[in-house]
């Protein structure tokens, strides 16, 4: 009885063997390291951001203007903090926040979101412009 040794398959060769392990070893770690970057996505939302992303909810808003709301509801220990985690998280500055923000509790969208949040800051914005 003859072996066919012409085709795809284990090589006797050692040095062959070891570039075989050496090649699965590199598709292993490559695999495992995106494994790992979607593992710490996901560990950077927040539950809401995680949720609305999973479920596909977020109520036609776009990923920014949750974002946006997402760091709004927050507490915040001071104004430095907050406009620090702004523009870290969304790379955008304090200004153009609250632009989008303001422009976001006048959407029907953003209360259906998250309607504490909204109401909650319209009532703010509704006494300060009583105030002026």
């Amino acid at each position: 009885m003859t072996v066919d040794t012409s085709g795809p398959g284990p090589s006797d060769d050692p040095a062959e063997r070891v570039e075989d392990r050496a090649r699965g070893r590199a598709e292993d770690r490559a695999r495992g390291q995106a494994e790992g970057q979607a593992r710490g996505q996901a560990q950077d939302q927040t539950p809401d951001q995680a949720e609305d992303r999973e479920s596909g909810t977020g109520a036609g808003l776009s990923e920014r203007d949750r974002d946006v709301l997402a760091v709004e509801r927050r507490g915040w220990p001071g104004p430095g903090a907050k406009e620090r985690a702004i523009r870290e998280r969304l790379g955008i500055s304090a200004t153009r926040y609250y632009q989008l923000l303001n422009a976001l509790l006048d959407d029907p969208r953003a209360l259906e979101h998250d309607p504490v949040t909204v109401n909650r800051l319209r009532r703010i914005r509704d006494e300060r412009r009583e105030r002026r």
